[in-house]
């Protein structure tokens, strides 16, 4: 059993489903529909205690559901009341630790590999090490992804939709740019560390194209209903990678820094020390009205899109690539925290 969301007419409605062999393909189905509160079939008798409306176990039972106690309680913790959360989260840890694990030979662990598909893999990996370059893929643990087998397609992107709520807003682009394996589109030593830093253009193309193969892919998608539009499972995806912007470019930054540093030597130019809209305006190549009420983010991407042209591995030079850096710098600084 698993617990599956989805969206109807606005509202987000919670289901108890279950995957189930239908002649060699997992398939899954509704045993009980919770509505869009869940919370309302947890009873608390008095203290710290809590147990699951019979209502729910009665109709498993009558669906002929085999199912252990702790697994009902699983599925119905993240609607327990905080203060009780916070009081037994301890005591169900402390059962977890002490559940025995089995062990996996090498060749089990090679099949569990061959059955994992890289679309998956990729993922875990991702939220797991938060890791841009996927090199050492193929030396993450069997243990990592070993839940993925023996469930149907739609009881696991259930739960890769939970695990995606641990991601931080600024991480989302990224994370769809390194599921759908972008970087491979491209030679740029940046795009596994970078991807800010590439054609964006290509970047959106490749994207599109990833995404709407995956979606043609049957046998990713085998037991579930495939139609002409996009899936729903992927449409969080689109969300992710449109509507957001890639994270603090830090890696950018630091090379920027030692970029510049390395060629002022001992002669550190006198500057100003700020620069005027006017010099940024031809630095940048806008209108400085433009610059004065551009967003700091917009005037990151104007900043990122003129360095590629700048930069003197691109055709540009040294001293135009400094003189665009500080300048970037400056207006950044001076547009405040919350402009």
């Amino acid at each position: 059993m698993y617990l599956a969301q989805k969206k109807i007419k606005g509202k987000t409605h919670h289901f108890i489903r279950e995957s189930f062999n239908d002649e060699g393909c997992l398939r899954s189905h509704n045993l009980f529909d919770l509505g869009t509160n869940p919370a309302r079939y947890i009873v608390y008798p008095g203290g710290n205690a809590y147990y699951v409306d019979d209502v729910v176990e009665e109709k498993l039972c009558s669906l002929g559901v085999k199912y252990a106690t702790h697994d009902l309680d699983d599925l119905f913790w993240p609607f327990v009341k905080p203060e009780i959360r916070r009081v037994l989260e301890c005591f169900r840890q402390r059962a977890k630790s002490r559940a025995p694990r089995e062990a996996i030979n090498a060749e089990q662990q090679e099949k569990l590999r061959m059955q994992v598909s890289e679309f998956d893999k990729r993922r875990v990996h991702y939220l797991r090490c938060g890791s841009i370059d996927q090199g050492s893929i193929g030396r993450m643990p069997v243990k990592l992804f070993k839940w993925v087998v023996g469930k149907s397609r739609d009881e696991i992107e259930q739960h890769f939709m939970e695990m995606e709520k641990s991601l931080d807003p600024f991480q989302l682009k990224t994370y769809a740019y390194v599921i759908f394996d972008l970087q491979r589109f491209f030679l740029e030593s940046i795009a596994k560390k970078m991807p800010q830093g590439l054609d964006q253009n290509k970047v959106d193309k490749c994207f599109l194209e990833e995404i709407c193969r995956l979606n043609r892919d049957c046998s990713f998608w085998a037991g579930e209903a495939c139609g002409d539009f996009l899936h729903e499972h992927l449409v969080r995806y689109v969300v992710m990678f449109f509507d957001n912007d890639y994270g603090p470019d830090t890696f950018w930054h630091d090379y920027v820094k030692k970029f510049m540093n390395a060629r002022r030597f001992h002669k550190t130019p006198a500057r100003k020390r700020s620069v005027s809209f006017e010099e940024a305006s031809t630095v940048f190549g806008v209108k400085k009205e433009a610059l004065r009420t551009m967003t700091k983010r917009g005037l990151t991407r104007l900043y990122r899109r003129m360095a590629q042209k700048l930069h003197p591995d691109k055709g540009g030079t040294h001293e135009k690539f400094i003189q665009l850096t500080e300048a970037y710098n400056d207006l950044l600084r001076r547009k405040g925290p919350h402009h």
